[in-house]
């Protein structure tokens, strides 16, 4: 049987992190709505030109747009065996769309204190050209390890993460309850180190 897994937490909870261990661990693809934009973006596309406005103000992308483009990557022969999604579903109505998609097997809760995110998530340098990721409060260099300069995105300023946590509370966190009442969800305790939190979710999957 395929593993169609959802990954869900608020932004900065490691929902990246584990998503990588997940996908290596069962061989599946690690689809992120996220990076999916955030590519389109860099490139210029009509979809990324679109996009942009909504994320960089911290916000959420019209239904209309991240549905079609998911539902496009699902069709892809890569996900046959399974998939991993990563930030999406992000609402109820984007849940409801990605049912008559496709079945869901698991929903994993990457759980952690929202009062907490709001540090980690600013704190949060990214490399432009290999994709690493590193915290101010634990590593001090302004270049990552392959040596290019790490920056600042956008959506990880703080005011944009104030909105964004804003958005998750009304929009995305009633998602638990959705896939609580379907009976696919697991939650994880996300405030562990970060191999902790990947022992408990391979427990949960199998």
């Amino acid at each position: 049987m395929s593993k169609n897994i959802i990954l869900l937490g608020a932004p900065g909870a490691g929902k990246g992190t584990q998503a990588i261990k997940i996908a290596e661990r069962y061989k599946i693809p690690h689809i992120s709505t996220g990076d999916i934009f955030r590519k389109n973006i860099r490139e210029g596309t009509p979809i990324g030109l679109k996009a942009k406005g909504y994320i960089d103000g911290g916000k959420l992308v019209p239904d209309e747009v991240t549905i079609a483009l998911v539902d496009s990557r699902l069709k892809e022969s890569d996900c046959a065996k399974g998939w991993l999604l990563d930030g999406f579903p992000r609402t109820t109505a984007q849940a409801e769309a990605l049912d008559k998609i496709a079945k869901v097997t698991t929903v994993v809760n990457v759980d952690v204190d929202l009062n907490k995110l709001s540090d980690r998530i600013t704190s949060r340098r990214v490399c432009p050209d290999c994709g690493g990721s590193y915290s101010t409060v634990t590593y001090s260099n302004s270049n990552c390890t392959c040596g290019s300069k790490l920056v600042q995105r956008d959506d990880d300023k703080e005011e944009t993460v104030k909105s964004r946590l804003q958005v998750y509370a009304n929009s995305t966190a009633p998602l638990i309850e959705y896939y609580k009442k379907k009976g696919v969800l697991v939650s994880v305790d996300g405030n562990k180190a970060i191999d902790e939190v990947a022992k408990e979710i391979a427990k949960v999957l199998g």
